[in-house]
This record gives structure tokens, C-alpha cells and sequence, in this order.
């Protein structure tokens, strides 16, 4: 039995974990102010906003409801802007819906659900009030009529509106505001009171079990697989989410989300230039769902976390019921989608050194800034003298091999060498033995050659006139 709270009313359902939340909330509760669009996460318009513990405080976060299997909604709190909406009776919009209204940021209406859902996540956010932060989270709405800027002048007046939340007590300040209904006041006592009679039971028996650790990829390339199979999620597993500094060495556990990892300050403290990197990273309600481990297992060639920490020289901790072994992640993949794991193995924790401030970088080229898979991407970690000659390096890349690449041959070539244009130059031709890319939607093989150089070269910080005399080489 899957037991949560959808808006304001407590769900028991025996329906399969595997299925969505959104055909949930569309089909089985004809709450259909929830769109269906992509069903791939890419467009925003089943956009929900889901309400969890996180270190005992209740936090809400974005997430699309078609990547969102139901099992993962076992105890939480899941709102659809109809749990948005004030109580009959009542006339008036909430603030961020009559926002849009004002702006004229409806246009034809099929995504509005999806900004105002994002726009009220926002909100929801203890400390969030720059126009900065409002933009950020609709970075995973797609507008079809092209209006962003009606949109973006609603985020401004909500965003302004912010700047009067309270410090403490946000949550009865938003309630008194009308942002939201009064039930919200409730929800953390019932969601504590359900967790109490919950077991984890209804996801572990019968059939195929398959284990999910985000699903944001895996449920849009075999979503009648998920469908059908019982399924045991990863996801909300306590002791996987941790993130540590101990013994010189950072430990993440496997079901850390990129958000949970984006807003850590240990991880801010050891990658000054997070922030920026994260943007390139899928968008708001996908970081908010998507595990480090699920990124890893699902080996896709483009994967962002995986060229992450390949260039870490990252380690694995895989725990197949209770046997641990630990493997270096360069050493994890064997072919395309073929990796060395186990049915049954887990991958329990990612070890990793923290490299020294300013050694560590990460570029991306996609079609468009947010929300798009890379067409090339790469990371590198290199210590240099101030001479410019290397002590020690370790790069990947993605878009370019079957599986996430550890460029070891160029690796190897560039230690205890100085990096002038000759140096740079025979290490471009090395790396181009080390890669095999295919021309397909993202470019043709000779363009992602030329991306994978230019990524190179970035990672060096290389002078316009160093970068000229390399090319001209």
C-alpha cells in the first residue's frame, strides 16, 4: 500500500509503484490542471511541487510528475495546483497566479500550470527573494508561445513581494498572504503521524524488482518496464543521503540529489565555481529528483555527474546485499550501457579526494543553456607549477565514446610536461585516438572533435594567442 498526502486529502492505493505520478494524479484523481506534454521531463507542464523531510524540516520541492514513479510519492506531500488553489468561496487568485494574470503571462495556457507551480516552489523557499533566484526556478518551463517576457515581469513582482518574508514562521506568513491554503499549516504534524504507520513493505514484494535511484532518464527509455515492474526506490534511502568530509576524503552517498549536492556548503567550500557548473546540469525539478548513483548506473554517454567525477579520480562503494567492493569509477564502464555491477549491487557511496582550489573545471556545449544534454561535455582536474608545468592531471569527457570517457593516454602524455601550444598540440592528437564520436542529432563527428579541443583548451585557460597557435599548429 502506497500511502501520501495529495493536496489536502490522505491516498491509499495498491496501484503499481512503477506508474507515474502524474497518470495518478490525471487519470485515477481527475485533478487535471496537471498537462501532459513530453512526458520526457523537458517541457515543465506536469510540473508538482512535493513535500518532504529534509534533516527534519519540511521542504517542498519541483519535480515533473511524468518521471516521478508513484512509489517515490510513498510519504510525502504531493501538491497539484489545484492544492494551490484557495478555497471555494474564495474569488481570489493566489498572488503568483494573479501575477501571471497581470503580466499577461498566460498566453495560450497550456504551460501556465507549470510556471505557476515552479513560481510557488519559489516561494515556498525559506530564503529565496532575488529576481535572480525566481528565474532559476522556471528554468525547467518551456514556454511554446515564446512570451518569457511577460513571464519574467511576473517572476519580478513576485520576487519583490519576497522581499516582506519573514525569516521565521515562513510558512504561516505565505499562509496569511494567501500563496497558499490554511491545510498547509497541517501537513507536517499528518505527514509525521503517517510516517509513523507507513512500512517500506509495499515496494519490496513480488514480481521484478527494480531498483531506482531518480528514474529521470531510466523512466522515459523503458517507462512500461517501470510500469510493470516492482519497484524498490533508492531515493528517500536515509543513510545513502549523507555527504561527508572524513579522513582528507569526501563521501557522497549514492541517493544525493544534484540539488542536495548543488547546495551543500562543503561542496560549495571545495568547487568555488559550483554554481555555475550546476546551471549546465539539466534543470530545477530534474536536479531535484536525479541521484548521483542514478547517473552513474544509467552509463548514458553524455552523463554530466559521471565526466564530474571521472575527472575526481573517483572511487565506488558497491554493496550487493551487504558485500562491499570498491572500484575506481574510470575503471566502472566496459561498453555502451555495459557496466561492472552486479544484479542486486548498489552503488553505496562516491569517494573522491577534494582537488586543490582552482585545479578542478567542467565545460558543457549544448543546443540551449538549460535543460538540454550535452552535445560534447568535459571536466579536468590539473595541478600545475607556476611554470605551468603539470604535476599531476585527470580529464573526461562525454559526447565522444559510448560510455562516459576517461582520457588516460592524454592524461599520462601531459604529466611532468609544461604546457606550451607544441605540448597542447600533441596532446589534442592523442586525445583524438582516445575518442570514437558519431555524427547524430547533436552534431556531426568532426564537430564534436572540434568541441572536445575547444573544451580542452578552456580547461587550461589558454590565451587567445596560445589557443591561435594551436589551432594554426
Amino acid at each position: 500500500m502506497i500511502r501520501f498526502i495529495l493536496n489536502d486529502k490522505l491516498i491509499e492505493t495498491e496501484l503499481p509503484p512503477g506508474s507515474t505520478v502524474l497518470d495518478f494524479v490525471r487519470y485515477h484523481k481527475r485533478l487535471t490542471g496537471t498537462k501532459i506534454g513530453c512526458r520526457e521531463g523537458d517541457c515543465g507542464a506536469c510540473t508538482i511541487l512535493v513535500g518532504n523531510f529534509e534533516k527534519d524540516k519540511l521542504v517542498y520541492r519541483s519535480m515533473t510528475s511524468c518521471l516521478m514513479p508513484l512509489g517515490n510519492a510513498h510519504g510525502k506531500h504531493i501538491v497539484s495546483v489545484e492544492g494551490i488553489n484557495l478555497p471555494a468561496g474564495m474569488a481570489a487568485l493566489s498572488p503568483v497566479q494573479q501575477a501571471m494574470v497581470d503580466t499577461n503571462g498566460t498566453q495560450c495556457g497550456f504551460c501556465t500550470i507549470g510556471f505557476v507551480m515552479s513560481l510557488t516552489g519559489f516561494v515556498l523557499k525559506k530564503n529565496a527573494k532575488q529576481y535572480s533566484e525566481a528565474i532559476a526556478a522556471i528554468d525547467g518551463n518551456i514556454c511554446r508561445c515564446t512570451g518569457y517576457k511577460s513571464i519574467e515581469r511576473a517572476a519580478e513582482i513576485l520576487s519583490q513581494k519576497m522581499n516582506e518574508k519573514p525569516g521565521q514562521g515562513t510558512m504561516a506568513w505565505l499562509v496569511k498572504q494567501k500563496f497558499i491554503p490554511e491545510y498547509f499549516l497541517q501537513v507536517k504534524d499528518r505527514l509525521k503521524q503517517l510516517r509513523e504507520k507507513i512500512t517500506e513493505s509495499a515496494t519490496e514484494t513480488g514480481g521484478q524488482k527494480l531498483m531506482i535511484g531518480g528514474g529521470t532518464d531510466l523512466v522515459v527509455q523503458k517507462a512500461l518496464m517501470v510500469k510493470k515492474s516492482t519497484v524498490q526506490l533508492l531515493f528517500d534511502a536515509g543513510e545513502l543521503q549523507e555527504i561527508k568530509l572524513q579522513d582528507g576524503q569526501c563521501f557522497i552517498g549514492g541517493a544525493v540529489t544534484v540539488t542536495a549536492f548543488a547546495e551543500s556548503e562543503l561542496i560549495q567550500d571545495i568547487f568555488p565555481d559550483l554554481e555555475q557548473y550546476i546551471k549546465l546540469i539539466s534543470s530545477t525539478p530534474i536536479r531535484n529528483m536525479a541521484t548521483m548513483a542514478g547517473n552513474i548506473v544509467n552509463a548514458s554517454p553524455i552523463g554530466d555527474m559521471s565526466i564530474f567525477f571521472l575527472a575526481l579520480d573517483s572511487e565506488l562503494v558497491l554493496n550487493g546485499n551487504g558485500t562491499r567492493r570498491t572500484i575506481k569509477l574510470k575503471d566502472f564502464y566496459k561498453g555502451y550501457k555495459q557496466i561492472d555491477k552486479t544484479i542486486g549491487e548498489t552503488i553505496e557511496q562516491i569517494i573522491f579526494t577534494p582537488p586543490q582550489k582552482g585545479s578542478f573545471s567542467f565545460e558543457k556545449v549544448c543546443k540551449r543553456t538549460h535543460l538540454d544534454i550535452a552535445s560534447v561535455n568535459s571536466a579536468c582536474q590539473v595541478n600545475m607549477n607556476p611554470d605551468r608545468t603539470i604535476n599531476d592531471i585527470h580529464l573526461s569527457a562525454g559526447g565522444v565514446a559510448p560510455f562516459p570517457k576517461y582520457l588516460s593516454a592524454t592524461a599520462a602524455f601531459l604529466k611532468g610536461k609544461k604546457t606550451d601550444a607544441d605540448v597542447l598540440k600533441q596532446a589534442i592528437d592523442i586525445l583524438n585516438t582516445e575518442i570514437a564520436p558519431i555524427s547524430d542529432a547533436r552534431g556531426t563527428a568532426d564537430y564534436k572533435r572540434l568541441l572536445l579541443r575547444q573544451l580542452f583548451l578552456a580547461h587550461f585557460k589558454c590565451s587567445d594567442e596560445l589557443i591561435n597557435e594551436v589551432i594554426r599548429g
